[in-house]
């Protein structure tokens, strides 16, 4: 394959500039700005993994992947919330089709939830009844349903599998049944609003519960055969390179402006434009890997190609990490005020990366 340009090249420059012309003023609201919404809802994006009989993209996973990095270099909260409500949007192709072909054809349907398995779904005659609470649900403001895994249980207790494991699935929730918790609170990914969510004695009917498995896809398509482990990691990864590429963005700038005020001496001058340049090198190889990774396990789906999506996906992310921390320390003060640019991308990077999904070796 052709080697992978900058995140720039997969987007519309105009795109680029509501994103990030409106990201300060999303992070003081808490979630995103009205105006990044209405570019979401006006290019279908929390739709782009819905089959298109439910109104969405269907999008291949290579076309995805450069998406969700070009929009989390555009702005990091936003393309986390944009990966997030769309990886939920992924799951109506498990959903039952009776109950997608009338909730999904929302133009502002969007999917928010949590993979915990912190609640409960007690079988009734009729359906189950939720109770449970979920941290987490990354765009839960603009969501219009959740989805939420649950342990199940029966009149005698917890329902086993063949193996003895307990039964554990997910829910198709409507927003008028779930309870928000304005939880988050942390550093970074603040426009985000990855808030807690509760559902208390809900009674839902059998169909709402699903199973995320190629064997139980509804929709027929290639894009629901792929494994919900790799596509996680994929789309994971993209996110934080993305922010990482657009930390490196600016650093590059902030550097040279302080080499040009004679900030250093001509030997840290010297050293400072070799690491810069080290880092765009190595950036360019695992970028390079990791698609190439991507794209063989689209073409066919195999166990080693599913195996070296994980393995690259876990060395993008951890390039992200230490390429952006190798940086930080040479930009300046302007690096730590939490009203810069370049401080916010920081402190997304470095909360969007506590994910635990890419801490560990594949």
């Amino acid at each position: 394959m052709q080697p992978i340009t900058h995140p720039s090249t997969f987007i519309d420059s105009e795109w680029k500039d509501i994103i990030r012309d409106t990201a300060a003023e999303a992070e003081l609201l808490g979630r995103l700005h009205p105006k990044q919404l209405a570019l979401i809802y006006q290019q279908k994006w929390f739709k782009a993994l819905m089959p298109v009989e439910y109104g969405g993209l269907n999008m291949t996973l290579p076309n995805l992947i450069k998406l969700q990095e070009a929009l989390s270099w555009a702005d990091g909260s936003f393309g986390w919330v944009f990966t997030l409500c769309c990886g939920a949007g992924w799951f109506s192709g498990f959903i039952d089709r009776d109950i997608a072909a009338t909730e999904f054809l929302n133009a502002h349907t969007c999917l928010a939830g949590s993979g915990a398995q912190t609640g409960e779904a007690l079988q009734t005659t009729d359906g189950y009844l939720i109770n449970g609470t979920w941290n987490y649900a990354s765009g839960a403001y603009h969501a219009t349903h959740f989805t939420a895994n649950c342990l199940i249980k029966n009149k005698d207790g917890v329902v086993l599998n063949d193996d003895g494991s307990p039964v554990i699935r997910p829910f198709f929730i409507d927003k008028k049944d779930v309870t928000l918790l304005t939880t988050w609170k942390y550093i970074g990914m603040i426009a985000t609003g990855s808030h807690s969510f509760k559902i208390e004695n809900v009674e839902v009917a059998q169909n709402r519960c699903f199973k995320i498995d190629p064997s139980a896809a509804t929709i027929s398509s290639n894009l629901y055969q792929y494994p919900f482990l790799q596509l996680a990691e994929a789309t994971l990864a993209a996110n934080l390179m993305g922010m990482a590429v657009h930390f490196i963005d600016l650093a590059d700038v902030i550097i040279n402006q302080r080499i040009v005020l004679k900030k250093y001496t001509q030997p840290q001058t010297l050293l400072l434009l070799d690491k810069i340049q080290n880092i765009k090198a190595d950036i360019e190889t695992v970028r390079n890997e990791f698609y190439s990774a991507v794209e063989d396990s689209w073409a066919a789906i195999s166990t080693q190609s599913l195996r070296s999506v994980s393995i690259t996906s876990r060395q993008l992310a951890k390039a992200a990490r230490n390429h952006v921390d190798a940086l930080y320390p040479y930009c300046g003060l302007q690096a730590a005020s939490p009203d810069t640019e370049i401080n916010r991308v920081w402190r997304d990077l470095h909360t969007a990366s506590q994910h635990t999904l890419l801490v560990f070796e594949a």
